[in-house]
């Protein structure tokens, strides 16, 4: 959420951990300092062939540190073919995991 109260929206690679939506960030960041905040959190997930065909889940999100360098890599390589390469020196990487509570789509 935004200093005036309005939600953050961003773009985030996502992977499925024990069936749940999943995704990474670092710590600190506006998404994680956010969530912290407010972890009540939707996501969507459109197919790759068709916008209009997509799946929403909304629910509430928890952090953990637990192989979150490792998770970065495996998702760089689902999305661009290679290891994460927007490392920043000092930086914690941090998963999100969200426990589904409503879902829905087309």
């Amino acid at each position: 959420m935004s200093a005036d109260g309005r939600p953050q929206c961003t773009p985030v690679w996502v992977t499925l951990i024990d069936g749940k939506p999943a995704f990474n960030t670092a710590k600190g960041r506006a998404k994680h300092r956010n969530i912290e905040a407010r972890p009540q959190v939707s996501i969507a997930v459109h197919a790759p062939d068709n916008p209009y065909s997509y799946v929403e889940v909304q629910g509430t999100a928890t952090f953990t540190e637990g192989g979150a360098h490792d998770l970065i890599d495996t998702l760089a390589h689902k999305y661009i073919g290679q290891d994460y390469p927007y490392r920043q020196p000092g930086e914690e990487r941090i998963t999100c995991i969200i426990e589904p509570e409503r879902v829905s789509g087309m």
